[in-house]
């Protein structure tokens, strides 16, 4: 190519193009450097062309593109390094570009940062026209953009553990992979480093996380809810999202296509029928295939409750004020002074279901810390009233403080029991009694003998839907970390020591439900009794 003459007027340069236009002529004037198409020019699919017409279209009023976060999800070697590379240089020097713009390729870590930089590199160093614009920075891992469009614009990769991401003003950054970042503070960085800019743009491109937690899966559900209704429309906010339904067929070649839509095409078809076949022989294959190759979030561990389960258990948002009066049983979990301190109440509706009513203490020192060390957003729950999350003054839980609210419920509802673990139970006693607060605590071991009739209960009203959680988000939390051990005789108890997280709620609510099916059964003699006399 070196010794054919430069072009004059490059394709996305021609009068009458639309900004979508443009934008697709300079992707497909790309040369494709690896692979078995290498040596050719890069060709846009039906698909990706959708996705880039859904995040670049302008407002017809104002002229702007209104899109300010894209968000794709598709499963892994469907073309993403290509479209992402083209789509940063399309902002640093092609139709997209401004001057002094700020481009970033984020990943993970230095290799998979690395990776995006050599991309675009190699992409550069094919294509006379715009390599002589450019200055590649090996050292630095930086590109700059010498004169054209974009003059003084520079793309560089970023990696989560950069030393600072302090003083960027990114034009437009591209989040690689942010469904497997440890934590949020890349993303969150630059999302708030962007308002110095008329029309930025951030775009995160990955499989899904698996669970739902992590960033990238918060940024899904917000899109699948505005897509569904949901959630108000937000013109900032585009998803694309390609998954196979979970109750669809994992082994069917459809199956396959709903989450890699480039197979056939450079997505091998035999690759992933190659991995079918080794995931039907072995459970954690299966859930790592479902996770990479259907693009599905499903964790690779064994759940004690199933996820689809979980969710069938969401009747609804409850108002505590009609719970005012009814009778309800409690489960509470001590933490450490630091931990998180679990009280669920749970109300019978009459028909062998329950409304489950939990909230959660954490101390509020150093909330951030706590929220990266269990890597859920506590910070972010904190001012959501339906995580139903108190943060108590101080650096570790106040037994007089959970004390308190402990009252306030006692009040409005009627507790009929409360089971506990003896964990730290005689500060609390203590507390309530200096509240004047009379309640009918009932020990709860934590061994198997009591924790296996607790944990057969949960797990048989999860299975028929007969508790409504409401989908809280700190209960559902507890549920996806739970695991189970069991001794020798097959009981049953929820491991703490085991789990991948926190599960302090899901131990509470298993301990409120246990004693209220208890009771339950406790009085049917007496009733048959007064039946027969």
């Amino acid at each position: 190519m070196s010794g054919k003459p430069l072009r004059k007027t490059l394709p996305w340069q021609k009068e009458g193009l639309s900004r979508v236009e443009r934008i697709i002529a300079f992707l497909e004037d790309l040369p494709v450097t690896q692979g078995t198409l290498a040596g050719t020019k890069l060709k846009l699919r039906p698909w990706q062309v959708d996705f880039i017409r859904a995040v670049y279209a302008t407002d017809p009023e104002t002229g702007h593109r209104p899109v300010r976060t894209a968000v794709l999800s598709l499963a892994r070697k469907n073309g993403k390094t290509v479209l992402t590379a083209g789509l940063a240089l399309c902002h640093l020097l092609g139709p997209e570009a401004e001057e002094r713009g700020e481009i970033f390729a984020c990943a993970n870590d230095k290799n998979q940062a690395k990776k995006a930089w050599g991309e675009c590199k190699a992409i550069l160093e094919a294509h006379p026209e715009l390599l002589e614009r450019v200055n590649i920075i090996r050292f630095n891992a930086e590109i700059e953009v010498l004169e054209g469009k974009g003059k003084g614009s520079i793309f560089k990769a970023l990696s989560a553990d950069a030393d600072t991401k302090l003083g960027l003003s990114p034009s437009f950054c591209i989040m690689d992979e942010l469904g497997y970042a440890r934590d949020a503070h890349l993303y969150d960085a630059m999302n708030t480093a962007m308002g110095a800019r008329s029309e930025p743009l951030l775009m995160a491109i990955s499989t899904q996380a698996r669970d739902d937690n992590q960033v990238f899966s918060r940024l899904i559900d917000y899109g699948v809810k505005i897509r569904e209704g949901e959630a108000e429309p937000d013109p900032h906010f585009h998803l694309t999202l390609f998954t196979a339904p979970v109750d669809a067929d994992p082994w069917h070649p459809d199956t396959w296509a709903t989450a890699n839509p480039a197979l056939g095409d450079f997505r091998s078809l035999e690759d992933v029928r190659r991995q079918a076949a080794q995931a039907q022989r072995s459970p954690t294959l299966e859930m790592s295939f479902r996770n990479l190759i259907l693009n599905q979030r499903i964790d690779a561990n064994v759940r004690f409750i199933a996820r689809a389960e979980w969710d069938a258990n969401n009747k609804g948002e409850i108002d505590p004020d009609e719970l005012v009066g009814r009778e309800c049983w409690a489960g509470l979990d001590l933490s450490a002074k630091r931990d998180l301190t679990a009280w669920v109440l749970v109300f019978p509706n009459g028909d062998g279901t329950f409304e489950v009513l939990p909230r959660f203490f954490l101390p509020d020192f150093d909330i951030a810390g706590k929220s990266d060390n269990d890597r859920v957003p506590y910070d972010v729950w904190s001012r959501d009233e339906k995580a139903r999350l108190t943060l108590l003054a101080g650096k570790a839980i106040d037994p007089r403080l959970v004390a308190e609210w402990i009252a306030e419920d006692a009040a409005r509802f009627n507790i009929k029991g409360v089971a506990y673990d003896r964990w730290r139970i005689d500060d609390l006693r203590r507390e309530l009694e200096a509240l004047s607060v009379e309640l009918p605590l009932i020990e709860h071991g934590q061994g198997f003998k009591e924790m296996g009739k607790a944990v057969d209960t949960l797990e048989l009203l999860v299975a028929e839907a007969r508790l409504n959680h409401e989908n809280n988000a700190i209960l559902k939390m507890c549920a996806s970390n739970a695991v189970c051990t069991s001794d020798a005789a097959g009981n049953r108890k929820l491991d703490k020591a085991k789990a991948s997280g926190r599960i302090d709620g899901l131990v509470a609510l298993a301990m409120a439900l246990s004693i209220a099916e208890r009771k339950k059964e406790e009085a049917w003699p007496a009733c048959l009794a007064e039946f027969l006399d």
